[in-house]
């Protein structure tokens, strides 16, 4: 039973790491967003936190990279 509850603890603890990894990795979206398309662009308006998150989470599903290796 403390076997599968170290197991569980493991996952948890994985996916709380890539939720907070995906957050800091759209804070540059979300200050970039803020601080040079408010004032360069008519009509944008700020954005929170959450929808840089969503900005990064969109662009990563439209924009992925594929990497294939042929074999010569």
């Amino acid at each position: 039973m403390e076997k599968i509850l170290v197991i569980v603890g493991a996952i948890v603890l994985g996916l709380a790491g890539l939720v907070l990894l995906s957050f800091l990795l759209s804070w540059p979206v979300y200050m970039l967003w803020n601080g040079c398309l408010v004032g360069a662009v008519d009509g944008v308006h700020q954005i929170d936190w959450m929808t840089a998150w969503g900005i990064n989470i969109l662009f990563g599903i439209l924009f992925k990279t594929t990497v294939s290796k042929e074999s010569k």
